[in-house]
């Protein structure tokens, strides 16, 4: 599960600066649309520092990836990663254009919730100690 955490940590790092700093940048490579009213920017970087947040959580859960705590957090990241699926995918099929990185980034989170259920069910086949 540690693994999974930093792997975890560094994407969402990763994304969460790239909005906050470059949102209309960010947007346009995921979705092929710009952000060009003052609100639309305002919620791209909130995403990113809820990515960022998401990231600095799962950096800290690392170091004790045995514990409960570490356990919802792979949980929350499940559903965070499921939702990406569905609701990148959708944008991808309903619209046109789309950004060079859509496709990837819905692959990238499928196999994250993927990786997240499978140190999940790994954990709970551990006996306790």
């Amino acid at each position: 599960m540690k693994t999974l955490l930093i792997v975890t940590a560094v994407i969402e790092v990763s994304a969460g600066a790239a909005l906050l700093l470059a949102p209309a940048l960010s947007v346009a490579l995921l979705l092929g649309s710009s952000l060009d009213t003052p609100a639309s920017l305002t919620v791209g970087r909130l995403t990113g520092a809820a990515l960022l947040s998401l990231g600095v959580a799962c950096w800290l859960a690392r170091l004790n990836g045995q514990n409960w705590l570490a356990r919802g957090l792979v949980v929350a990241m499940v559903l965070y990663n499921i939702a990406a699926v569905v609701i990148l995918g959708a944008a991808g099929v309903r619209s046109q254009p789309i950004g060079v990185v859509l496709w990837p980034a819905v692959v990238l989170h499928g196999a994250m919730a993927v990786w997240c259920i499978m140190c999940l069910k790994m954990k709970l086949n551990e006996s306790p100690q």
